[in-house]
């Protein structure tokens, strides 16, 4: 086994870290992991309260998930994708069951990245249109096309993205960019997506890309009616409504899906990822409506890499799958949100620097601030450091800009839960005291 100071060594000369200043780094060197737990290579025990990337939902090291991953990797552990086998016909099958309405077809990807970019590929296929409309509180993915439909400031750095991209303002009550105040405002920001397709031209706009829990980006839902309306808009003018479920799916929220919150609302394609392998082999999903494939099952498919669909992957999310639903898991995410949301208000009631709590299901975003009735942003300079002063207490869980989130894997007791919300209290008990 390699030492720590080699690891670290090895590290700095050879790895190239994800949004990082590479000469900056000093990363945790994490020696083993199980369910709620990891543990570095020095034996720190740290609880995993935002399921890594808000991505593993079952936990880490699941026995059956490891089995499955094995057995399939003994049977089979690639064939290209534009053969059947059973990994991927069984997959399709058990997805087509849970997916609302007529999602019933299925191209699967390496991850949500590449799932967003093959539904816009599809949406300007079916439509003929090349535009596609989505939130500045966004992100889709990292790969050029996927940054390109994020509004995330992540996105400026590698501009200029994919032309056809466009932006539309936030059903986000907290910081409205209307200076509107719900219910009175009837829902000004859904509409004034109606208005940016008349400018931009119903002929030319395809689709709508939008997360129906908005999720990196601050992790807010639309208020009551937001997702009824936008369908409307979108039907009136022949404009596909695209659901990004790759954080908010396979449960975080409560629900199978986060669209399933919003009675009769049926995307024309959704896409998934974290949550359909939990991050035990790199997966992704497209899914496509019976109307749509109609017309593209009669066209040439103009997508595809030579790891789709990979039957290792398949198996995978097909366990998960069956895990989820023999552990309750979905029902064990909801029952969790209902444990965390008053203990949360609590939290808030005890802390100035605490602007807004929500959240739902197993992922929940704390709002940190300077001061309350301004709503004027935590300063960076505090912000930046929580996710160390965290880790130091044995929690580790994502921080971004002033967001605190909460989403830890569906396997959570209430002593887990209580744990990491004991340690959040610490480290916010002391920045209120620096305000």
């Amino acid at each position: 086994m390699l030492s720590k100071e080699t690891i670290k060594d090895l590290d700095r000369r050879h790895v190239v870290h994800s949004w990082s200043v590479q000469e900056d780094l000093d990363p945790l060197v994490v020696d083993k992991s199980e369910g709620m737990y990891f543990w570095d290579i020095d034996g720190n025990e740290y609880l995993d309260f935002s399921s890594s990337l808000v991505n593993m939902n079952v936990g880490h090291q699941h026995p059956k998930v490891v089995k499955g991953i094995q057995e399939q990797a003994a049977r089979q552990c690639y064939i290209h994708p534009g053969i059947a086998c059973t990994a991927r016909v069984e997959l399709a099958r058990d997805l087509a069951q849970l997916t609302p309405g007529d999602l019933n077809r299925f191209f699967f990807t390496l991850g949500g990245a590449d799932a967003n970019e093959n539904a816009l590929k599809f949406a300007r296929a079916y439509t003929g249109k090349s535009k596609v409309l989505t939130k500045y509180r966004s992100y889709h993915g990292a790969t050029y096309g996927a940054i390109s439909m994020s509004g995330d400031p992540r996105r400026l750095p590698v501009e200029p993205g994919i032309p056809g991209v466009h932006y539309f303002f936030d059903p986000y009550c907290y910081r409205c960019s209307f200076g509107l105040t719900h219910p009175s405002c009837n829902l000004r920001c859904v509409e004034s997506i109606a208005e940016i397709i008349g400018y931009e031209g119903p002929q030319n706009v395809a689709a709508v890309l939008i997360e129906p829990f908005t999720g990196a980006g601050g992790f807010f839902a639309p208020p009551d009616g937001y997702f009824q309306r936008l369908r409307d808009i979108c039907d009136r003018h022949d404009v596909l409504l695209i659901t990004d479920e790759v954080m908010v799916g396979c449960g975080r929220t409560g629900k199978w899906f986060a669209i399933d919150h919003y009675a009769g609302v049926i995307p024309d394609m959704m896409t998934l990822a974290k949550g359909l392998t939990c991050g035990y082999v790199p997966f992704g999903a497209v899914a496509i409506s019976d109307r749509i494939m109609e017309k593209l099952g009669k066209e040439t498919l103009f997508a595809g890499l030579t790891f789709n669909s990979h039957p290792l992957a398949c198996a995978t999310a097909k366990t998960v799958l069956d895990v989820y639903k023999e552990e309750h898991l979905i029902e064990a995410s909801a029952a969790n949100g209902e444990y965390l949301k008053p203990k949360l208000q609590e939290l808030m009631d005890r802390h100035a620097c605490i602007g807004d709590v929500r959240g739902t299901g197993s992922f929940f975003c704390l709002e940190l601030v300077q001061d309350r009735d301004t709503k004027e942003i935590l300063d960076p300079k505090i912000s930046s450091t929580l996710t160390k002063r965290l880790m130091g207490k044995g929690l580790s869980t994502n921080v971004l800009a002033n967001r605190l989130f909460i989403g830890p894997p569906f396997i959570a007791t209430h002593e887990d839960l209580d744990k990491g919300l004991t340690i959040i209290d610490e480290v916010l008990s002391e920045v209120d005291k620096q305000l």
